[in-house]
């Protein structure tokens, strides 16, 4: 469940100046990443990878420190710095790095002064409050270490899982223009022109982009809401959840889903789930179906709340639900 929204303005200016990030941003992933290890859920992958990485942490002598000095600074569903995410980190994690050690001291005394409003602080971070450069400095070097280190044997997965969202808003953006692209950007996400309109982890906030465009960066361990910096005067930026590729369903009880729902549904409703967001007639050229039988199927399947369906100009956009998902997989009781 999610309390907030938020909520980004266009002008005409500002559609022909989104852009998708071209790489991971390791420090974004370092924050959600942190969000991750404090809660549990997430899906099966994450279970996994949360295990590894402490065990990893651990070994690496880092678990305390980042216990003491990253995690307090990443509160669950609260403010946090935005230094700790610089736009420089687009360029490469060494970029980023060197722009978090960089911070002016009065910056880092702000933001940290803002955090406390939200969150008590250890003591451990009394020198950070204060903008001390050697404790900045000492920050960035733990977050290279944190990165290189809980990322280390999930890398891959990450790179695969964020060039396929990458490819994919690609080719909704050659393909059908920007606008259907932010149509497609995930169930949390609602586009009404000129608004972009998110789920947000709490309160309610507006951006004027005003000419300045937006970077849409999808993220690995982002599971949840989308999440932008809280600063508005900085380069505007929509961090969001990557979807998840759909696991196989499992073949001893994979009979049980034509049953429920016919045959030709069900193809529907795994195209949907295995494209992660497609039109009608990508639907009805996938499946072998007529255009008009694939929007009939489709239409109950958003009606049930297995698939989501947003309309952009004369095409209609489907995506996979968590309901959705979960009956391929056959983890729903009915």
């Amino acid at each position: 469940m999610t309390g907030g929204t938020l909520k980004i303005v266009f002008t005409d200016e500002d559609l022909v100046r989104v852009r998708i990030a071209s790489r991971i941003d390791e420090l974004w992933e370092m924050a959600m990443s942190l969000h991750v290890l404090q809660r549990p859920g997430g899906g099966a992958d994450l279970t996994g990878w949360r295990r590894q990485a402490r065990a990893d942490l651990a070994e690496a002598g880092l678990l305390t420190p980042v216990r003491q000095r990253l995690v307090p600074l990443m509160p669950i569903k609260a403010y946090f710095p935005d230094f700790l995410t610089p736009y420089h980190a687009q360029a490469g994690p060494r970029s980023g790095i060197d722009a978090l050690a960089d911070t002016p001291p009065s910056r880092v005394r702000h933001e940290v002064d803002q955090l406390r409003r939200h969150a008590a602080l250890p003591a451990t971070l009394d020198d950070l409050a204060r903008g001390d450069r050697r404790a900045i400095s000492g920050l960035a070097g733990l977050a290279a270490r944190y990165c290189r280190t809980a990322f280390a044997g999930h890398r891959t997965t990450m790179e695969h899982a964020l060039g396929r969202e990458r490819t994919r808003l690609t080719r909704l953006l050659s393909d059908h223009g920007v606008e259907a692209m932010l149509t497609a950007l995930g169930p949390r996400t609602r586009w009404r022109s000129p608004v972009l309109e998110t789920d947000y982890a709490a309160g309610r906030y507006e951006i004027q982009l005003r000419g300045r465009g937006l970077t849409l960066i999808p993220s690995y361990f982002c599971r949840y809401t989308p999440v932008a910096l809280a600063d508005p005067s900085l380069p505007p930026v929509l961090i969001f959840p990557a979807p998840r590729r759909t696991p196989a369903p499992d073949p001893v009880l994979d009979d049980a889903l034509p049953d429920l729902l016919g045959p030709t549904r069900t193809r529907i409703l795994r195209c949907v789930a295995a494209t992660t967001g497609c039109t009608t007639s990508e639907l009805a050229r996938r499946t072998g179906t007529s255009l008009s039988s694939a929007s009939a199927h489709a239409q109950v399947l958003h009606r049930t709340g297995l698939i989501t369906s947003t309309r952009h100009a004369n095409m209609v956009i489907h995506q996979i639900t968590r309901l959705g998902a979960e009956l391929i997989h056959h983890r729903t009781r009915l």
